[in-house]
């Protein structure tokens, strides 16, 4: 069963990674999808933040592939296969989903985040390059991009805010279930740097034009980098034994 598992995650990563071969003409959300048309709004990261994605991808190939030629039967890299094989397969009709309903896609990537945070919790700490770090890595984006289609979304629906407050409540969304995650799951600190960098990705791109938004994401990032330096010294500090 181990081995099938290993099988599976490998394929769903491929598949996962290929998806972008067949919706080629995906830039975000289309305007024309929303009643209030979003046109580069304040919660989405710069362009060249998504740039990581590549990262993510090869990561991931490379941690399936290892993990089913040298680590199929170990117990510890099994832990994370089901919920990891959910996220990826979500994850493979995430972008043709986005082309029709932003609604639909929402809901989808927060259940992809949801599996993706279950699956960075179980990696263990051996090989942690191997698995740890593209688990966090991935759950750590996807934290970032799951509040910011919520943030577009809502806005482009008009629900009961404006682009600037979905941004901020977003935002803060993200960061309240970012450092939560760092402080008690413990996950790889690529999970920081990947959420660190869509929120610096924010930053950069509001300053000027939402300076107040481009402050709030830039304090976040410098929260999840500290949150990171302090589960990091968590995670290496043994626990004290009982008196």
């Amino acid at each position: 069963m181990e081995r099938l598992k290993a099988l599976l995650v490998l394929a769903a990563s491929a598949t996962f990674v290929a998806s972008p071969l067949f919706v080629t003409n995906f830039a975000g959300y289309d305007p024309a999808l929303f009643p209030v048309p979003q046109i580069d709004p304040p919660v989405q990261p710069a362009g060249w933040a998504f740039s990581i994605w590549g990262l993510i991808y090869a990561w991931l190939i490379v941690s399936a592939v290892y993990g089913l030629l040298a680590r199929a039967m170990d117990p510890a890299w099994d832990r994370p296969r089901w919920p990891l094989f959910g996220a990826l397969a979500l994850g493979t009709f995430w972008l043709y989903t986005a082309t029709l309903s932003p609604i639909w896609a929402t809901v989808l990537i927060f259940v992809m985040l949801i599996l993706a945070l279950g699956a960075a919790a179980r990696a263990p700490s051996h090989d942690s390059w191997l698995l740890g770090a593209p688990l966090g890595l991935f759950a750590g984006w996807l934290t970032a991009a799951s509040f910011a289609s919520l943030g577009i979304t809502a806005a482009g629906f008009g629900l009961w805010m404006g682009q600037t407050a979905w941004a901020f409540a977003c935002i803060t969304g993200a960061l309240v279930v970012g450092l939560t995650a760092l402080l008690t799951l413990r996950p790889h600190p690529t999970y920081a740097l990947a959420l660190a960098w869509a929120l610096a990705a924010i930053a950069i791109k509001d300053w000027g034009t939402h300076t107040d938004v481009a402050l709030f994401a830039a304090l976040g990032a410098l929260a999840t980098l500290a949150a990171m330096l302090r589960s990091y010294y968590l995670r290496a500090t043994p626990a004290n034994p009982a008196q």
